[in-house]
């Protein structure tokens, strides 16, 4: 993951081939030594646009979920910490978010803008954070009851400083293990967003965008969509095992 992530900021700027510039002469090169995972159509370097296009993607899928789960977090601990109508109203919102698929939601959102990265970002969380909402409603309502918790607020604590100094620390793997996944999830639903026409636009890159670009040449030309499809794959996959892994240390220390 780290190795992806540092190839696709840095790497651009030892590698001398440039993602735009056309080519007449080298269209649909398969992989070799000059171009290193091939050319497309218009006999621009793959590699150079795979780079490229991981910056877009990664950057959406980061600051979209952490925005998402930043919103989560807050509307799930303002649910299970403050309870009745507040927790009532927020429950009734979220329940109405989910009744919508997300795809289809994001679908119909993203057909009524032009899409271009910040948009995309927006798009994505205000459809990500429910998930993570319901997770930190969940666990609070259980801190909420916890008897420290209950002298805190005989004691006329501050509820901020209770928030801050004792839910937080507490929900911090809950909010990890979900934005980790939101970060996967945020990738691969900008994927089908470009892939179907309806994300990046160009002259901006990204990786579900080349893998759009590649399906109509996939017989004669297989790595055009394979590198880029291959790339969201590792940071997907990637970004699953390091959720399983903090998953399973945050029930490690939970059982200690």
């Amino acid at each position: 993951m780290a190795l992806v992530v540092l190839s696709s900021f840095f790497l651009p700027f030892i590698y001398t081939l440039s993602a735009y510039e056309l080519n007449p002469q080298a269209i649909l090169l398969s992989p070799s030594f000059e171009h290193i995972m091939g050319t497309d159509r218009l006999g621009r370097d793959l590699f150079a646009r795979i780079l490229v296009g991981g910056q877009t993607s990664i950057i959406i899928g980061f600051l979209s979920a952490m925005i998402a789960s930043l919103i989560g977090l807050i509307v799930g601990i303002s649910a299970g910490y403050f309870k009745g109508n507040t927790d009532k109203g927020i429950t009734i919102i979220i329940d109405l978010f989910l009744t919508f698929p997300t795809f289809f939601l994001l679908l119909a959102l993203v057909s009524y803008m032009e899409a271009s990265i910040g948009i995309l970002i927006i798009v994505l969380f205000i459809t990500g954070w429910m998930g993570m909402a319901r997770m930190i409603r969940s666990e609070s309502f259980a801190i909420s009851n916890k008897p420290f918790i209950k002298i805190l607020n005989l004691a006329n604590v501050s509820k901020t400083k209770i928030i801050l100094k004792y839910f937080a620390p507490l929900l911090a793997p809950i909010f990890l293990i979900s934005f980790t996944f939101g970060v996967g999830g945020a990738i691969l639903a900008e994927s089908g967003l470009s892939f179907l026409g309806l994300g990046i636009n160009p002259p901006q890159i990204s990786w579900g965008s080349l893998l759009s670009g590649g399906k109509e040449v996939i017989e004669i030309a297989w790595w055009v969509s394979f590198f880029p499809g291959l790339f969201i794959f590792i940071v997907t996959f990637c970004l699953m095992q390091i959720a399983d892994f903090l998953q399973q240390k945050a029930n490690t220390k939970e059982l200690n």
